[in-house]
């Protein structure tokens, strides 16, 4: 079967993180009906001397591990028959610069926090960092230790600081939470003394209810364009006054997915990924999606 749709790409090498990751987007290409791609990069590593025993030539590992892939593809398939496309790449080179190239035409990509040869210490493996701060299409990246939430309707939190960056995070929020069935939680968080922006200007404001009067207004104008292409979806707003990633890291433990952007207000201009994002993704409790 042929399809124009872009596809959601995964990044695949058979770790328990990336196990989580292929179902994540399995259950995603369900939904919408988008085609499947299963990337796994194939890195060759050369020595200054063998290694003792017997050396098992590169082509009989690629064989090896494409007829992994196929497995793969064919329990996925019994598991996810809504899935009507599938593709698998082995690709040569780091996995990190593989998944981004090989998510050139995609509308998603799709990967473990950690996946083999990570640091067992890390949260977020290199991998992960480096995909989410260069692909240029929206990363999810799935905790190792996520376990899907049952029983309860989905709920999709995004960031909303009024930048662009949190506009295209709330699109993609919305958009997720309609595939879903689900709602949306806008999350907004600001610190003491407010720094707020009017007519490209920025001041401090140290009123605390007009702080919080002026933030909702942000939320609610922020949200509305989104909101009305998607009337079926539910959204509720809350405020919190403290950091922003402490907040989105805390609403995290009752979520199925939170969203944000790459950078918001106040972030430098040369920094692809933002502190907000940074924490966010170290310390989520589930799937966090990098929209840029």
């Amino acid at each position: 079967m042929t399809t124009n749709l872009a596809p959601i790409v995964v990044g695949y090498d058979g770790s328990p993180g990336s196990v989580s990751a292929l179902e994540w987007a399995a259950a995603a290409a369900e939904r919408t009906m988008a085609p499947l791609r299963i990337v796994e990069a194939f890195e060759i590593v050369i020595t200054a001397r063998p290694a003792p025993g017997h050396v098992v030539p590169l082509e009989a590992v690629r064989t090896a591990r494409q007829e992994q892939l196929e497995e793969v593809v064919a329990k996925l398939r019994l598991e996810h028959p809504g899935v009507h496309h599938v593709e698998t790449s082995l690709m040569g080179g780091a996995a990190a610069k593989t998944l981004v190239d090989a998510a050139r035409d995609a509308r998603l990509v799709v990967l473990g926090s950690r996946g083999h040869g990570g640091w067992s210490g890390l949260l977020v493996g290199s991998v992960a960092v480096q995909v989410t701060t260069h692909a240029d299409c929206p990363v999810v990246v799935i905790p190792h230790d996520f376990q899907p939430r049952t029983g309860q309707q989905p709920t999709v939190v995004v960031g909303v600081d009024g930048s662009k960056y949190s506009a295209r995070a709330i699109d993609f929020a919305f958009d997720q939470a309609e595939s879903l069935h689900g709602r949306v939680v806008a999350v907004h968080a600001w610190t003491s003394p407010y720094l707020t922006y009017h007519d490209g200007e920025s001041m401090l404001e140290f009123d605390e209810d007009k702080v919080r009067e002026e933030s909702g207004l942000l939320v609610a104008e922020s949200v509305a364009g989104a909101a009305a292409e998607h009337p079926d979806v539910r959204w509720t707003v809350e405020l919190s006054e403290g950091s922003a990633g402490r907040a989105l890291t805390r609403r995290s433990g009752s979520a199925d997915l939170v969203v944000v952007g790459t950078r918001g207000h106040g972030g430098f201009t040369g920094l692809l990924l933002g502190s907000v994002g940074q924490s966010v993704l170290h310390h989520t409790r589930c799937p966090i999606a990098v929209v840029h």
